[in-house]
């Protein structure tokens, strides 16, 4: 089993990135489209894996990230931007990827994580 956190808010890529996942043995997931949704989504079902652009409608992925990983511990990252200039703090574990990116690069990335 391997439940996903995306955080992402342009809906179809957060389902485009479902279906990616899914491929490479993703069994469960959470959406969130802004900070505080990805943070209290996190808090309900901790995630084995999250994904997360850096922009976001409201907030930042980097910040929700390192809010979620102050209270559950580390969780691997998967960052997926348009701005990887802007991705602070994006520490390990995790990989930054830009888009545009391919899904090979994102099931490479799942599977490298999951390892």
């Amino acid at each position: 089993m391997c439940h996903v956190l995306i955080i992402e808010d342009e809906a179809l890529v957060a389902m485009e990135l479902q279906l990616l996942l899914e491929d490479v043995g993703a069994t469960s997931f959470a959406f969130a489209d802004d900070e505080e949704g990805a943070i209290a989504a996190a808090m309900i079902c901790r995630p084995d894996l999250i994904t997360s652009d850096v922009k976001l409608s409201h907030g930042t992925g980097p910040s929700a990230i390192s809010t979620i990983q102050s209270r559950l511990g580390n969780i691997p990252v998967i960052f997926i931007t348009g701005t990887p200039s802007e991705c602070h703090p994006c520490q390990p574990p995790g990989i930054v990827l830009e888009k545009p990116v391919s899904a090979h690069a994102i099931k490479e990335a799942f599977t490298r994580l999951r390892a």
